[in-house]
């Protein structure tokens, strides 16, 4: 398996505290996954190469409404209308190890849950959700591109 992105063999103490927080939350909560992180946060992992970014909105939600410069491409879903993309887990295997810390963003935050819950069964210990998503709410101006952060359009 090659990794796409080479992660920083070391974790800072702010992205070890951000992990933690996140892991206790979802144990409070009992998600099925590792947690769940904030945009600011996903992007403090990311950008420190602490974390794969995997976007897994559509192609054309990717190139419509844009994406997260570097950030790896898995669709969750695919069509019209959206079906489960059969070969989600095999892409996503071919970019990120079963150990490593896996950030899944999509629109809104809630595909990326159902993706996180779907790779945990399956081995992945690692793997959180952004939430509030790219977009976000419209009615709450949150999400990736409402909190400034970088993001590109073709």
């Amino acid at each position: 398996m090659s990794i796409a992105v080479e992660l920083s063999s070391e974790v800072s103490v702010e992205s070890d505290s951000i992990l933690a927080k996140a892991r206790e939350n979802a144990r409070l909560v009992g998600l099925l996954y590792a947690g769940d992180v904030s945009p600011r946060d996903a992007w403090h992992l990311f950008e420190h190469r602490e974390a794969v970014l995997i976007d897994v909105r559509t192609k054309e939600e990717r190139e419509s409404v844009g994406y997260v410069p570097d950030s790896l491409h898995v669709a969750w879903a695919v069509g019209n209308p959206m079906v489960l993309n059969p070969r989600f887990v095999r892409e996503l295997e071919s970019k990120a190890g079963k150990l490593d810390v896996i950030l899944f963003l999509c629109r809104s935050g809630k595909r990326s849950v159902t993706a996180a819950e779907t790779v945990s069964r399956l081995g992945f210990k690692n793997v959180f959700n952004v939430t509030e998503g790219f977009e976000g709410d419209a009615n709450l101006k949150n999400g990736w591109i409402n909190r400034q952060l970088p993001w590109t359009k073709n």
